[in-house]
Formats: C-alpha cells, sequence, structure tokens
C-alpha cells in the first residue's frame, strides 16, 4: 500500500487544520497514511488508522527560538523519513513548509508545500521581527520545495509575483460538504432570540470582529461568535463597555460549528486579510447568506468568482453572485449591509438558494483527487 505523509505545526482548530484532517480521513481507505505533528494538540476528529508521528511536543512560543530551532527539527524529520522509508512530504504551513524543504539536507525526498495564506499580506500585517524572518524564508526556501500549492488563485499569483517561486499550483481547500450538512442538523444549547448574525474565526486582531460588534449594535439582532484566542478577555471587556450583553455572545470553540450556522440568519465575516477563509465555504454549505468585507484575499475569489481578483472596494458595498462584499475595516459600510440584508427578504432567500451551487465547487471528492495527482506525480 502506498504512503501518504503530511506535516503540519499541530490540528489545534484553523483552517488548515481542518483541511488536514479532511484529506488524511478520505485518504485512509486507500493509502497507508501518516500526519506528523511538531507540538500537541488535536482538535480535529481523525481516523484511527492515522498514523501520528510528532517532531516536538512542546513548541516555544518566542520567534527567535523558533528560528534557531528549524534546522534541528529538519534534522530530526529527516530521520524520520529515514526510518519509515517515505518518498514525500506534504506540509502545510508556515513553519512546516520551511523545515520540509530544509530537511532535504539531510535526506532527499520529494517535498510538496502548501501556502495557505497571502505571503505578502501576511508578512507585511505580523510582527516586524516575524514580518521580516518570514518573509526572508519564503523567497530562500519556497522555490527549491518540488512543488508549492496554494489554496486559490490570488495566493498563487502572490507566491509567483512577490517571492519569485515558479514550481506552483492551487487546489481549492476540499470540504465534506455531505459531513457539513449532516452535522448542521444537530441541537445547539444557545437559544435563538431573534434575527441573528453568527461569525466564525480565531480571536486575533486580523479577523476584526470589532468591526462586526460595533456594527450590529443599533439592530435589534444577536451575534454569535465562534472561536478561541488571545483577544478573548479583551473582546469580553469591549462587548461589556458598549452595553452589548445581551445582544453579542462568545460561544468559544465548537467542535461541530455547523450546528450554529445552520441556526443563524446571516454569515458575517470582518477579517482584514485573509488566505482563503474556509468559514465561508462552510457558510455557503449551511445555505447562509453571507457578508463579508473584500479583504485580500479569498472572499471576492469566492463570492464574485467572475469579477477581476485583483479589484477591491474602498467605499461602496457589491452585491456580488454569491454574498454581499464590503470595503475592510469600513463599520458604516458593513451597517449598510447588515440593514440590506435585514430588510430584503427577497435577496436573503436568493442568496441562500445560490449557496448549494457554489459549495459544489470546494466539494472533497473533487479537490482529494487533484491532490492525489500532484502527489504521485512523477
Amino acid at each position: 500500500m502506498k504512503k501518504v505523509i503530511f506535516l503540519i505545526n499541530s490540528l489545534e482548530g484553523g483552517g488548515a487544520e481542518r483541511v488536514v484532517s479532511t484529506i488524511l480521513n478520505n485518504f485512509v481507505e486507500k493509502y497507508e497514511c501518516y500526519l506528523i505533528l511538531m507540538q500537541d494538540g488535536i482538535f480535529y476528529e481523525l481516523d484511527k488508522r492515522i498514523n501520528i508521528l510528532y517532531l516536538d511536543r512542546a513548541e516555544s512560543s518566542l520567534g527567535l527560538i523558533k528560528f534557531l530551532k528549524l534546522p534541528i527539527l529538519a534534522y530530526k524529520l529527516a530521520m524520520i523519513i529515514k526510518k519509515y522509508k517515505f518518498e514525500h512530504i506534504v506540509s502545510f504551513l508556515y513553519r512546516a513548509n520551511y523545515i520540509n524543504v530544509l530537511s532535504n539536507l539531510f535526506t532527499q525526498h520529494k517535498t510538496i508545500i502548501n501556502e495557505c495564506s497571502m505571503p505578502s499580506m501576511k508578512c507585511k500585517n505580523g510582527d516586524r521581527f516575524s514580518g521580516k524572518i518570514n518573509k526572508f524564508l519564503i523567497k530562500l526556501l519556497y522555490g527549491k520545495s518540488d512543488l508549492c500549492l496554494s489554496n486559490s488563485y490570488v495566493n498563487m499569483m502572490d507566491l509567483k509575483n512577490n517571492f519569485n517561486v515558479n514550481k506552483i499550483g492551487y487546489i481549492y481547500n476540499p470540504l465534506n460538504i455531505d459531513m457539513i450538512k449532516k452535522l448542521s442538523k444537530s441541537s445547539i444549547q444557545t437559544t435563538k432570540k431573534r434575527f441573528t448574525f453568527v461569525t466564525v474565526g480565531r480571536l486575533i486582531e486580523s479577523k476584526n470582529h470589532k468591526l462586526i460588534i460595533e456594527a450590529i449594535k443599533d439592530f435589534d439582532v444577536d451575534l454569535w461568535i465562534i472561536g478561541e484566542g488571545r483577544l478573548k478577555l479583551e473582546l469580553q471587556n469591549f462587548v461589556e463597555s458598549c452595553g452589548l450583553n445581551d445582544k453579542v455572545y462568545l460561544l468559544g470553540g465548537k467542535e461541530n460549528p455547523f450546528s450554529y450556522l445552520s441556526k443563524a440568519d446571516c454569515f458575517i465575516f470582518g477579517s482584514n486579510y485573509e488566505g482563503f477563509p474556509n468559514v465561508l465555504i462552510e457558510a455557503l454549505a449551511c445555505e447562509l447568506p453571507i457578508i463579508s468585507t473584500d479583504c485580500q484575499s479569498g472572499p471576492r475569489e469566492l463570492l464574485a468568482p467572475n469579477s477581476d481578483v485583483n479589484f477591491y472596494l474602498k467605499d461602496k458595498i457589491e452585491l456580488a453572485k454569491y454574498g454581499i462584499l464590503t470595503p475592510i475595516k469600513n463599520i458604516e459600510k458593513m451597517k449598510e449591509a447588515i440593514k440590506l440584508i435585514m430588510n430584503d427578504n427577497k435577496l436573503r432567500q436568493s442568496y441562500k438558494e445560490k449557496t448549494r451551487q457554489r459549495a459544489n465547487d470546494f466539494r472533497v471528492e473533487k479537490n482529494i483527487k487533484l491532490y492525489e495527482e500532484k502527489i504521485f506525480a512523477d
């Protein structure tokens, strides 16, 4: 039986982590599957037949130490490759990608790296030290991989134009639409009282939850926020300071967020920048109308696929084919979109009817086959 090997930092909550678990859970019927992690943390359910190996158990959060440990972890990966006679490694996320490529200094194998964000935006918006380090390492290492995959066309072109990566391609994130629909029917513990918006994402600066909180303040609605992150206490304090305890609910991380998505009336997304947001596809699979910022990158490619993906809104909203787009960091335009989706039942229903059509473009069966072709290509 052929082997399939994936490397990622951890399998805690996150879009790339969900993609890895989805791919492996589907591959395990045909292949001997291995998952290599760099730290403890498995949030998503994995088939018990998947073999789990560790490079490290407790990853330091200090940027300099992380940087200095790269060659050590690359050597450890090379030893695992030799021991298990792995012929390839498919890695996800910056750190795993660096280690995958660097491990070729110690043993030769096929390196397939997967970039799940828009690197130029990530490097620009991170802290100054990590931004410079990541920019340097991407330019130095990504081009040395056998193949660099991205999860969107825009991210692929960013790698090509700004980081000189030429052995590239893109595969949309594969999602198990049927599983999502099944899970979405589960009951929830939260009581729905009125028109409800829902959002899903880590509680970090780039997701800009404050934008959504401020935008819904003057409407007779509830907002469910699903996710964990370092800003949880700050956001809770912000909600209290705005007097919104009876409207905004920080529900924490949910193993089954789809049950909440399906009970809400509209998905709302306030990110300043993205890679390719899985949550928008998941919202489509749950047949939710969507309001999203037109951030780099992903929302436009997802919701307005026939438009110019290099165009971004500045001062108006757009009724795109599969959802409403708004400019980033613009509370007034977000309010305009909220008012429109709440008051126009015909528009809301029109978007709901189109959700299935778009969600089907990301079916796991379609995109898993593309991964197989890349992994086992000569």
